[in-house]
């Protein structure tokens, strides 16, 4: 049995996430959330003329190191690389041995270009990778624009992934049932093909890049487990992280080599994260907590789109039912609080609030889950406006701007000030509030897109304002 059908390797969607907020504030607040594949591709996520302000972009990178333990780090990398999301157990390591060679091709729009060079120069730099982008010729890694119609109809279920052993979208399709293009069938890595939506936002497009160009390279698996990682199903971080970039640096460290055993790269792995990340020896390990199939399960179901709501809301209080019996203490337990709580914005928001707060207050345990209590926040936020308290607003997003922006979030950045622009104008600090609501236009464009997306925001959290609300 292969796993090249339907899908070559794990599946990750954009809308699986504490970001799905972003979609929605308010009392209404979330909108409704797409159905994570089943099978094994590595996948992310599904841009316009403007008369809006110019489109922003982040500058210098700023990644934090990891702080967990190396031995921590070094069962992490074990189970991203001899996994695949489905479960499936992979039994050689592989990665590219000679310099890698990265193309474009397709329609590619012009937020693409940049990106990319941004993210090779990371490769470089932080995961010292020998990586480089050519114009023309065959390349190791090829990376193709289609549109969202043409992934659906292939892979309804995905929004952008990354296939061995084939260079274009039609080679794909031609092969995708064939062994070529099964993951537990390789032995070396040599040619990949990574396929992306021309028609998706900057920023999902850029999220694509990072996290199919490092499947591409390097770990195949998510785990829900990892605080600090685009590896992982909740999709809080969107750009590659600390941790990922030392994830690769191991992975094309010196003593590693393509056909190794799982056995052969624990044995190595120790030395190699001794050299890489010296101060994750002087952390102590934690005993790892595994994510039982049944908590995912129940998190799929309380996203899926087609899902009553009365058993979303039941596979919600499974998750934190699930969460609490494991002794969960991290983003996991705080995850299930944040479904509760979504699903209970429409029909109770009192008691979404508190699900918001008790998610919360989990997640301030760790330094590591500060981003996932930024995304909160833009909920617990959105509430205190709507409440007419501007000030308990402004006092919870203010922390949580500089998180946005270091984690180079847009979406996130952009209804973080529009949100205190709301809360200014609320508290009659009207020069202020446009002064930033404008600044924050750029951003949005590059986290929204379309200029109709991001003057739907700002009406969006504008109704918010009672008193606005109360003029018209």
């Amino acid at each position: 049995m292969t796993d090249a059908v339907p899908f070559p390797a794990a599946a990750r969607l954009r809308r699986h996430s504490w970001r799905a907020g972003l979609a929605g504030l308010g009392l209404a607040l979330l909108g409704a959330c797409s159905v994570v594949p089943l099978e094994d591709t590595p996948t992310r996520a599904r841009i316009a003329d403007s008369t809006l302000p110019p489109m922003k972009a982040f500058a210098t990178p700023q990644p934090q190191a990891p702080s967990r333990s190396n031995a921590n780090i070094a069962a992490d990398f074990l189970a991203l690389h001899f996994q695949l999301e489905s479960g499936r157990k992979l039994q050689t390591f592989t990665r590219f041995e000679t310099p890698i060679t990265v193309r474009v091709t397709g329609k590619p729009p012009a937020s693409l270009a940049p990106d990319l060079r941004r993210l090779l120069l990371r490769l470089r730099r932080e995961a010292g990778i020998d990586i480089h982008e050519i114009d023309q010729g065959p390349a190791n890694i090829t990376i193709e624009t289609v549109s969202r119609a043409e992934i659906r109809r292939t892979l309804p279920q995905a929004a952008c992934f990354v296939v061995p052993n084939v260079s274009s979208f039609d080679e794909f399709r031609r092969d995708r049932r064939k062994p070529k293009t099964s993951w537990s069938a390789l032995h070396e890595r040599t040619r990949m093909g990574i396929f992306v939506p021309y028609d998706s936002t900057p920023q999902e497009l850029r999220d694509c890049l990072h996290e199919e160009l490092a499947q591409a390279l390097g770990p195949l698996n998510d785990l829900y487990r990892l605080p600090d990682s685009v590896f992982n199903d909740d999709n809080v971080h969107t750009v590659l992280t600390g941790f990922d970039m030392l994830i690769l640096r191991a992975t094309y460290a010196q003593g590693l080599h393509s056909g190794m055993t799982e056995g052969q790269v624990a044995a190595r792995l120790p030395a190699i994260l001794s050299r890489l990340n010296p101060a994750g020896d002087r952390v102590a390990p934690r005993p790892v907590s595994l994510t039982p199939r049944a908590w995912i399960d129940a998190v799929q179901t309380a996203l899926g789109p087609d899902v009553p709501l009365p058993a979303r809301r039941g596979a919600a209080a499974t998750a934190t039912r699930i969460a609490q019996e494991q002794g969960w203490a991290d983003q996991r337990l705080a995850f299930s609080y944040y479904l509760q709580g979504r699903i209970l914005q429409l029909t109770d928001p009192d008691q979404a609030q508190t699900q918001f707060r008790a998610a919360e207050a989990v997640l301030n345990r760790s330094p590591d889950t500060q981003l996932h209590k930024a995304l909160i926040i833009t909920q617990t936020a959105a509430y205190a406006i709507a409440r007419g308290q501007p000030q308990q607003a402004l006092a919870q997003i203010d922390p949580m701007l500089p998180l946005a922006r270091q984690s180079e979030n847009a979406a996130l950045l952009a209804t973080l000030m529009m949100l205190k622009a709301e809360a200014l104008d609320e508290a009659g600090d009207h020069r202020q509030a446009e002064t930033l609501r404008l600044d924050s236009l750029g951003w949005a464009r590059y986290g929204f897109g379309s200029d109709w997306a991001v003057r739907s925001k700002m009406r969006e959290i504008a109704a918010l304002n009672p008193g606005k609300a109360n003029q018209g």
